[in-house]
């Protein structure tokens, strides 16, 4: 009878560690993903400042002469990364395209002036800078208009950042679940080894060296888990790759071998402090208390 009860005791415990593996595995994947969200969270707004367009519409008189060398003049404005020029044709079909091409005729001459479209460099992308830099542009007798939605920038960074407060809570939650998972599988882990353990104590052995199998256990775990949430997460940015390439680009090299050290890291951690605790737990109980 007991040693079918140790075989029953055991076999929970090989389906206990598959069963944490996996779920620990899972959690990391979860970890690693919202962690790649979260220190790409500069990236990605970076990302939206760099495909944010400034219009600046000039006059009905203005012809393509001195466009362009207005044109000229915004290029060298620090703030500005490039510059496009929209000719009056190339605004046509463009408005044709979005309201029908028989739009014009109900007017006697074309209303679409020319226009030129700036790119900013991300540092000036802010509300001050942009109010700076149209208000410079509004000076030249040449511009008749400047359009720039900056408060659509404004919603992007204060979502941005409660993106990012709701991710790191995220992840530490995540944590925590694993934390909870590597916990309960050593205490079974412990529990039917709890008399070797007791024994072990009377003989004189220290607790570091009760401690080191099981940690050293817990450790190979955590590595194992991890390494396994890599993996996925791997075939996660592939599947990023193939479906959303510009989405992908903004995920650099080096970013993406910082998420899967936080992702090693945290699979380590959680499984080697959670398995101190159970088993310093457990030495601290009396030869009464483990027969509970």
């Amino acid at each position: 009878m007991a040693n079918g009860g140790n075989k029953i005791i055991r076999r929970r415990i090989r389906n206990s560690w598959l069963s944490s593996v996996i779920s620990t595995s899972l959690v990391l994947l979860l970890v690693g993903l919202a962690a790649l969200l979260l220190v790409n969270a500069d990236n990605v707004s970076d990302y939206f400042k760099e495909n944010m367009k400034v219009s600046v519409l000039l006059r009905p008189e203005v012809g393509d002469d001195e466009a362009y060398a207005y044109r000229a003049v915004l290029d060298s404005f620090p703030a500005v990364r490039s510059t496009e020029y929209v000719s009056r044709q190339q605004g046509e079909k463009e408005m044709a395209q979005m309201l029908g091409s028989d739009f014009l005729n109900v007017f006697e001459s074309t209303p679409i002036p020319i226009s030129i479209d700036l790119t900013m460099n991300p540092d000036y992308v802010e509300k001050d800078s942009l109010d700076r830099i149209q208000a410079e542009i509004r000076k030249s007798p040449l511009v008749d208009d400047v359009v720039c939605q900056t408060s659509l920038l404004e919603t992007l960074n204060q979502n941005i950042k409660k993106i990012s407060l709701v991710l790191g809570v995220l992840i530490a939650l995540l944590l925590f679940i694993s934390f909870v998972l590597i916990g309960n599988t050593m205490r079974l882990t412990v529990y039917d080894r709890r008399f070797t353990i007791h024994t072990m104590k009377l003989v004189g052995a220290t607790r570091g060296f009760i401690r080191g199998p099981f940690v050293l256990r817990s450790a190979f775990l955590g590595l194992f888990a991890s390494l396994v949430a890599i993996i996925l997460l791997v075939g996660v940015l592939y599947f990023i790759r193939n479906e959303f390439s510009q989405l992908f680009n903004l995920f650099t090299p080096e970013l993406l071998l910082e998420v899967m050290g936080i992702v090693l890291a945290s699979g380590l951690l959680i499984c080697i402090c959670s398995t101190y605790m159970v088993v310093g737990k457990l030495l601290s109980l009396d030869k009464d208390e483990l027969y509970y």
